[in-house]
């Protein structure tokens, strides 16, 4: 029997190991389904080799696997790009096989958020019509590391630094732990043709930025081992934010009062603690967490901590709050 490429076993291990413990959503891994899982692909080498990985694994642990390709309309040629992907998934024998066409102009945030925006909705979309129980995407360890360098310059603080989740909702994300020279590597080993969006070398995007010069740098001057010790830092983060998080719930759920949130019980928290609460609080109070900002939570901090008489502040969404009576509680503008 011929040895199977070690990048090919990589990628495949990868898909099997999520595939059979859902990460930690629904167990994947017995005969019986209540829907299909959907890979979502690009027709880059990432998502790619996720995708030829999926009909290979999910066809021996009998696991019903599809998949989403997303036609941006941003580039000459994305309609035949996205109808070659979907031609090639049907021939892996992955089904359903659906092409979704989205409509990016006119949405706020930039071109980058505005895609992935678009993106994420017509995946959602397609995996709630078709029953999906999961979305498989293709972002590696690498894209890990990038997306913590990127939280770091920006000063997300820990949940940046936490990266991106293995699940969220019912997206997952298997290949976290795999090389995106390993996926290169798996295409070519299976002759699989990839695609090379060229958005991925636009110094125009900050993470395009990252991808070729910090990472590169920071590679040269600490050593091969950066890549893998970020991404291993993000997951180390993000099991203390899941932990703290849980605490600020349960903090939130102790100090609701019927007006708002008792500020004797605020002020007992721990600031990590409170923070947290007062961000969740102020998006349980309808402001977009998109605009919702570090700057927004330390004011609310401040009518709890540093309270002085001082009027009441405006959350995103023209959302007013106040200190009254001993609470904080939400008022008209």
């Amino acid at each position: 029997m011929a040895r199977i490429p070690a990048p090919v076993a990589n990628v495949r291990g990868a898909v099997r190991q999520a595939l059979k413990s859902g990460e930690p959503g629904p167990a994947l891994g017995g005969p019986v389904l209540p829907g299909p899982v959907l890979v979502a692909c690009s027709g880059g080498a990432d998502s790619l080799a996720l995708a030829a990985a999926t009909a290979f694994v999910a066809a021996r642990l009998k696991v019903r696997a599809g998949l989403v390709t997303v036609d941006h309309q941003l580039q000459e040629g994305s309609a035949e790009r996205a109808s070659a992907v979907a031609d090639w998934a049907r021939s892996a024998g992955l089904d359903p096989v659906e092409v979704a066409t989205v409509e990016v102009g006119g949405r706020g945030g930039g071109p980058e958020a505005a895609a992935r925006e678009a993106r994420y909705e017509a995946l959602s979309a397609a995996a709630s019509r078709l029953g999906a129980v999961s979305v498989l995407l293709g972002h590696t360890r690498d894209d890990q590391a990038e997306t913590v360098l990127l939280a770091m310059a920006r000063g997300s603080g820990p949940r940046g630094v936490a990266g991106m989740p293995r699940r969220r909702g019912i997206f997952l994300r298997p290949l976290l732990d795999v090389s995106r020279a390993d996926t290169h590597k798996a295409c070519a080993a299976l002759g699989l043709v990839a695609w090379e969006d060229p958005h991925n070398a636009d110094p125009a995007y900050a993470r395009s930025r990252v991808r070729a010069s910090a990472l590169p740098a920071l590679t040269a001057t600490l050593g091969p081992g950066v890549v893998a010790n970020l991404a291993r830092t993000a997951s180390l983060v993000a099991a203390d934010v899941a932990f703290l998080d849980d605490l600020a719930r349960a903090a939130l759920l102790a100090s609701r009062s019927a007006v708002g949130l008792r500020v004797s019980d605020l002020s007992d928290l721990n600031p990590a603690i409170r923070g947290r609460v007062l961000h969740a609080w102020a998006l349980s109070l309808g402001a977009p967490g998109s605009a919702l900002s570090h700057r927004h939570v330390a004011a609310l901090d401040a009518l709890v901590t540093g309270w002085h008489g001082q009027g009441h502040t405006v959350l995103p969404g023209g959302i007013g709050v106040a200190r009254q009576n001993g609470h904080l509680v939400r008022i008209g503008l």
